[in-house]
């Protein structure tokens, strides 16, 4: 099945089975804005307590903060917000559609590099165990044509965003003859800026009211409490302090469902190092986040780093953390080493003194900062593409199956009584009242118990658990796996130990201990 239609039956799935909705649904939606529903809150919520406890419980020299989405205007000046947060937008006159021209091309590049697979994946399959792929791609001629147009076209590209030459992207589009999707023609207009943040007022009267931003980070946030936290914590360099938090970009091309949207959550951590350590401590949390992701289970193969070549105004390295999804590798989170940048920043137009005294070397000086940042959302839509498949069964049928990491799955327990007389819904009642002070359950007493079983598994809930008629003399039930559809009896009694471990997010934190 083409990677394009497993995504649709996956943004399909979302939204029969109560995990993300278009938002304003009976209002006929509102572009790039999607609600998140029953199941897919516990998801989101799952994911979100597994990043903030592998910061602040793991780590003794990270703590939590909760900061305002509005924030005084001239925090964005400081940042370079104002003045430096755009894209490069292009229209199709034809279409009247906008693009961003950077990801036009990026999508250009993407295409050498799905030839260049393409040709491989053809030898691999004809030259089997004998293939060896490293010198197919140094000497086949087609792969070595492919290789040489995308290196020539990244590396033009590269230098026309690092000086954004608008003129020059322009062109880049008009000799890689790329095309609108919608009309499928070159009748581009010129690429001109575009800042992506959303205005509003504060006031209470149109003449004394101000203009302010939603913000479109979190991380300024952070640093504009950077000497509250150091104080009342009694802090020590290193330090860093961590955030979750809606964010807002009013972005021109908002696409591939909610990988891209104009409101958004985001998980930020801070690092605040002494200055000359923050290369090693980059180097540190790349390694630190890339084991997070690993932790879930999906394979190593699922991810790469990218380091970026083209660096924000604030950072002297950063690196991308991606993840494949059905449309390419994606970032899901970023590593990024800021320097003094903000810090010093927010002291120039504060006019306050943002420092820290270090009593071992007698001397104060600006920290630098090491950031860490992963999209909630991003992070939600890579869990849900990898746990979606599809599974033939042994009887001819297809099961469509969640296979979730145990701790992130919204319902960790059906408990399901055979039938509904006989005094099993009250057994089934009384067992999921003792266990639902310890993980999320869920009653299912309607249909077959083949039926229950199969909406237990399109929602991916790891185990279900069966009262019959021997429950009531023995105290056993029978236990389901979801991704083995093993059946076991296991007593009552033993249920909490058999589950709890397994589904908690304690069982992801060992593993990066």
């Amino acid at each position: 099945m083409a990677q394009e239609d497993v995504f649709k039956k996956i943004v399909s799935h979302c939204k029969e089975y109560g995990f993300v909705f278009p938002s304003s649904d009976i209002y006929d939606g509102l572009a790039a804005v999607y609600d998140y529903g029953q199941n897919g809150v516990e998801l989101k919520n799952n994911i979100k307590q597994y990043w903030w406890q592998s910061m602040v419980l793991l780590h003794e020299n990270i703590v939590g903060i909760d900061s305002a989405i509005f924030m005084h205007p001239t925090i964005w000046k400081a940042s370079g917000h104002v003045d430096a947060f755009n894209d490069p937008l292009i229209d199709n006159r034809d279409s009247k559609k906008r693009y961003r021209a950077d990801v036009l091309i990026e999508d250009q590049i993407a295409k050498y590099e799905e030839k260049i697979d393409k040709e491989v994946a053809k030898a691999r399959k004809r030259f089997g165990d004998a293939f060896d792929e490293e010198k197919f791609r140094q000497t086949n001629p087609r792969v070595l044509e492919h290789q040489a147009k995308r290196d020539a076209l990244h590396a033009r590209y590269s230098e026309a965003m690092n000086k954004m030459d608008l003129d020059e992207l322009k062109q880049i589009i008009l000799d890689e003859e790329i095309v609108c999707p919608i009309s499928g023609t070159r009748n581009w207009t010129d690429v001109r800026q575009f800042n992506l943040m959303f205005k509003t007022e504060v006031g209470s009267t149109a003449d004394g009211a101000s203009t302010i931003y939603l913000r479109p980070e979190t991380a300024q946030g952070i640093f504009v409490n950077y000497l509250n936290v150091q104080k009342t914590g009694r802090m020590k360099i290193p330090f860093g302090i961590a955030q979750i938090g809606k964010a807002f970009r009013n972005e021109i091309v908002a696409r591939q469902f909610i990988f891209r949207m104009r409101e958004f959550e985001q998980m930020e951590m801070q690092f605040f190092v002494k200055p000359g350590t923050e290369m090693d401590w980059f180097k540190q949390w790349k390694k630190t986040r890339l084991a997070w992701h690993e932790a879930l289970g999906f394979g190593d193969e699922c991810y790469r780093y990218h380091d970026h070549e083209k660096l924000a105004h604030y950072a002297n390295a950063a690196t991308d953390i991606e993840f494949k999804m059905p449309f390419g590798f994606k970032e899901v989170e970023g590593i990024h080493s800021r320097t003094d940048f903000d810090l010093s920043q927010h002291a120039k137009f504060s006019g306050r003194k943002i420092e820290y005294f270090d009593p071992e070397e007698n001397r104060s000086y600006t920290p630098y900062v090491i950031e860490t940042s992963i999209g909630v959302d991003r992070m939600f839509l890579s869990v849900m593409c990898h746990s979606y498949q599809e599974e033939k069964l042994e009887n001819g049928e297809t099961r469509v199956v969640l296979k979730l990491p145990a701790p992130l799955a919204p319902v960790k327990l059906a408990v399901m009584p055979l039938v509904k007389k006989d005094g099993l819904p009250e057994k089934a009642h009384e067992i999921m009242n003792d266990l639902k002070f310890h993980f999320n359950c869920k009653y299912e007493e309607k249909d077959s118990i083949g039926k229950r079983y199969r909406r237990m598994d399109a929602i991916g809930t790891p185990y279900c658990i069966t009262i019959d008629h021997d429950t009531l003399n023995d105290n056993c039930v029978t236990l389901r796996d979801r991704d083995t559809m093993q059946q076991t009896r296991v007593a009552i009694s033993d249920l909490r130990a058999l589950i709890e471990d397994k589904v908690s997010i304690t069982s992801l934190l060992k593993k990066l201990q």
